[in-house]
């Protein structure tokens, strides 16, 4: 969750996307009024997620910075890439990195597979992107050996994973866990799927 000394910038971005984010069709008008519980603190739970030693992180398909900009929020000691090829989305997300005084951003315009065999990362972590089978093709290349990809998904996530079994097994031997984060604090939880690059 949100580090209490960084809840402020937390409340500043919720302020942004509700006014810049709708302005700009980057969110819904129809979101607002749930944008903490199902945006901002939905996301926030994945800092949990996350191995504790300062590491790096891609945010694909980054959209309006959900869930790279709210990680980079809690995690001040993750390295942060949002790759976004959009360019209405990455000049806003270029442009609230520099209001939020976030030094550990860096926005990448890009296709995640534009990427491929020029950076890896320790995690690779997307939300609504797309389906699991497709979503590893763009997301593992950038993955590490011995990294992880952590993709948000929603409640068809164990059948994700089952239609993606052929994919899977090109990527990784370790078994694919399927995760809720967050219970207690956001409702429904946040399903994510868990992939450890170890091929």
């Amino acid at each position: 969750m949100f580090p209490v000394d960084r809840w402020s910038l937390a409340e500043r971005y919720a302020a942004s996307l509700a006014d810049d984010g709708v302005v700009r069709g980057l969110i819904g008008p129809r979101e607002v009024p749930r944008l903490w519980d199902r945006h901002l603190l939905n996301c926030a739970v994945m800092a949990d997620a996350l191995p504790s030693t300062p590491h790096t992180l891609a945010d694909i398909g980054s959209g309006a910075g959900l869930p790279g900009i709210v990680l980079a929020i809690c995690r001040p000691d993750v390295q942060v890439t949002l790759i976004e090829p959009l360019l209405r989305r990455v000049t806003y997300l270029e442009e609230i990195a520099s209001e939020l005084g976030l030094d550990n951003v860096e926005v990448v315009r890009a296709r995640a597979e534009e990427v491929h065999g020029r950076r890896t990362f320790d995690v690779v972590t997307s939300r609504a992107v797309a389906a699991l089978g497709k979503l590893l093709g763009w997301s593992m290349p950038l993955v590490r050996r011995d990294g992880e990809l952590i993709a948000m998904k929603g409640s068809r996530a164990r059948d994700e994973v089952a239609s993606s079994a052929r994919a899977l097994r090109r990527w990784t031997t370790e078994r694919v866990r399927v995760e809720e984060l967050g219970g207690g604090v956001v409702d429904p939880p946040t399903t994510v799927v868990r992939v450890v690059r170890t091929k």
